[in-house]
């Protein structure tokens, strides 16, 4: 893949909730993971304009990035805004 472990662990300790490499569960981390992976797709897509079934996965990526801040949302509305403010997600 193109994004190697140390990588990932790095994205994990600076955006998860409990801040340590392990944190691949948490909704803070894995929204920061999918926002890594949709900035990295919209960059290929801004090369490769007929590429329609990566637009397809880019779809159902910013889709289920929704969903989990949805869930925040309805759940702690203070994390939402801080990893909304982090990461600099529009709403």
């Amino acid at each position: 893949m193109y994004l190697a472990k140390e990588k990932k662990e790095e994205i994990f300790e600076n955006h998860g909730r409990l801040k340590s490499k392990a944190d691949t569960g948490s909704a803070e981390s894995q929204i920061a993971l999918f926002t890594h992976r949709i900035n990295h797709l919209t960059e290929h897509l801004k090369r490769n304009k007929k590429d329609h079934s990566t637009r397809l996965g880019l779809l159902k990526l910013v889709g289920k990035r929704r969903s989990l801040l949805d869930y925040l949302t309805k759940t702690d509305i203070t994390r939402y805004r801080a990893i909304i403010a982090e990461l600099g997600i529009r709403k």
